[in-house]
């Protein structure tokens, strides 16, 4: 995966720097996701259709956003 990704925070996270997530665009089928806490840790990547398939169910509500 790209070294030069421009991360942006998820408009999910909170503004109180708890649970975190970062997302980075521009990359050809593939959304990579890190924890904005460690921003050196794991990258988790993602197809873009399992990425829009996984927003959808937030903005549905099929998922819960917080616990």
């Amino acid at each position: 995966m790209a070294t030069d990704l421009r991360w942006r925070k998820s408009s999910y996270s909170g503004g109180e720097g708890g649970d975190c997530i970062e997302v980075a665009d521009g990359l050809t089928d593939t959304v990579p996701v890190r924890d904005s806490k460690d921003p050196d840790g794991p990258t988790l990547a993602f197809t873009t259709t399992a990425w829009q398939a996984f927003i959808t169910a937030i903005h549905t509500g099929e998922l819960p956003t917080h616990p």
